[in-house]
């Protein structure tokens, strides 16, 4: 943290800054488990956009985020169609979610003119290419020295450099399948 003070009537501020390494993890058989979660992830994206298509087609306005992850939620819990949506947590789908309405909310600022960078409305992925979900609070532990437990699975990665303060904002696959 860096404290930049001032002289006269200017208050102090703060500013913070934010660093991110990427590390690898080893290639083993249980990774299985987190391209799971991965792919997940993808179809959670998937069902967003068409639902939110669907409902913009048929009502010409957009869902907000909010609704949008309290119907993902019951989804989760309610239904056994999608029970398999647990293997991603609560807090992971909360982004995704949020991904997808800043996404639509810059579409509609491009189609009222506010902006002019030109952005097109959210499209689907690839399951097998979407890449990575974010991890906030919860849903994993810094162990120490190489390896972090990301929901019920412990995973070792290659250490390059030493970490002084542990947060997980991600989590994506590196190699091919």
């Amino acid at each position: 943290m860096i404290e930049l003070t001032g002289s006269g009537n200017v208050e102090a501020a703060v500013i913070t800054i934010r660093k991110t390494f990427k590390y690898r993890l080893y290639k083993n058989r249980r990774n299985k488990q987190l391209h799971r979660a991965i792919d997940v992830s993808g179809i959670i994206w998937n069902h967003c956009v068409a639902l939110q298509r669907r409902y913009y087609r048929l009502t010409g306005k957009y869902i907000n985020q909010y609704r949008l992850m309290a119907h993902v939620a019951k989804l989760r819990m309610r239904t056994k169609r999608f029970a398999y949506w647990k293997l991603v947590g609560s807090q992971a789908v909360q982004n995704i979610v949020e991904r997808l309405d800043l996404g639509y909310q810059q579409f509609f600022k491009y189609k009222r003119g506010e902006t002019r960078l030109k952005r097109g409305r959210p499209r689907f992925k690839k399951v097998k290419k979407y890449s990575s979900f974010t991890l906030k609070q919860a849903g994993w532990e810094y162990l120490g020295e190489n390896r972090v437990r990301i929901g019920q699975y412990t995973y070792k990665f290659v250490k390059s450099r030493e970490i002084e303060q542990a947060n997980c904002t991600s989590v994506s696959r590196w190699y091919k399948k």
